[in-house]
């Protein structure tokens, strides 16, 4: 096995395009995003190139506007009234954060912790490609190991006593490497020795409603989820719903052990969302930083960011 596991928010103001090309005239012009080009007002980055031409000289002054504001220090009020609609970069706020707090993570892994179907693989993907870790599932890496059995096969041939030995075994060797984004199972927080080998990295907590939860995994099905596997039809996601708020209760402490929790309600409220479904991989990546800087500023103190 062990060869297998081997600026901120750029915003502008609203700013009618049009407005500004007639106020530069023919003697200047104005450069906008090929992406916002289309569109009647500019909302997130504006260039500016000013070339007046006087009476005395040929000469052209450029003059470039930019108008910026952080993710972080973004007014919450205007997000949550919803007078902020504009799209924003969320590439590049990911980037710059990630650039940000890279050098005090000192190479420690970051071990993501949540239910079922909370999209610790998907956001953690997107943490490791923007920090440039490697990415490990410890579920795959666990199918691996039984040669490529599946999970839901594993628990209904060998039982899950078996797989969760096979799980710590799997976090145990994690724990000697550095580097590594790990999406874990959602049951990973249940014995004491897999927090001990996590506790050697950062451990964040993909907090997600549990009504949410259900509709997603009742959308594609429960065949994967041992835990969880039913017969299809109309109580399917009430049935669902039950059998996941039942797990919440037997590990919701254990999650909460977490050194950071990402709330997904708590990032739609801050961005104007009435639905959870709404956030993209890369703003719930933005916020699993957020919170990994927090924690690290706790740790060691404010390190000036």
């Amino acid at each position: 096995m062990e060869a297998k596991i081997a600026n901120g928010l750029l915003v502008s103001p609203r700013i009618d395009s049009e407005k500004i090309a007639r106020r530069i005239g023919t003697g200047g012009s104005v450069q906008f995003s090929r992406r916002f080009r289309e569109q009647d007002r500019l909302q997130v980055l504006v260039s500016a190139q000013l070339q007046p031409k006087t009476r005395n000289s040929n000469r052209h002054k450029t003059v470039s506007l930019e108008v910026s504001c952080s993710y972080k220090n973004f007014p919450a009020s205007l997000l949550e009234s919803g007078g902020f609609q504009a799209p924003f970069d969320e590439a590049r706020i990911l980037k710059n954060k990630s650039q940000e707090i890279r050098p005090y993570l000192s190479g420690r892994c970051i071990y993501l912790v949540g239910m079922m179907g909370s999209g610790k693989t998907t956001v953690g993907k997107v943490l490791s490609q923007v920090l440039g870790y490697s990415f490990f599932d410890s579920d795959t890496l666990v199918e691996q190991d039984v040669e490529g059995t599946s999970v839901a096969e594993i628990f209904k041939l060998y039982g899950e006593g078996f797989f969760r030995d096979k799980e710590t075994e799997v976090l145990r060797k994690l724990s000697l490497m550095h580097q590594l984004v790990v999406s874990t199972g959602g049951g990973a927080v249940v014995r004491p020795i897999n927090w001990k080998y996590m506790q050697k990295g950062i451990s964040v907590w993909l907090d997600v409603p549990l009504e949410d939860l259900a509709r997603r995994i009742a959308a594609v099905g429960t065949g994967s989820r041992p835990l969880l596997h039913q017969d299809s039809g109309d109580a399917y996601t009430k049935q669902t719903l039950t059998r996941l708020s039942t797990l919440m209760e037997e590990r919701s402490d254990a999650y909460a052990n977490a050194n950071a929790r990402v709330s997904l309600e708590d990032i739609a409220a801050k961005l104007g969302h009435r639905d959870v479904s709404n956030l993209t991989p890369t703003a719930i990546a933005i916020e699993a930083l957020e919170q990994i800087e927090g924690f690290l500023k706790e740790e060691n103190g404010d390190f000036g960011l």
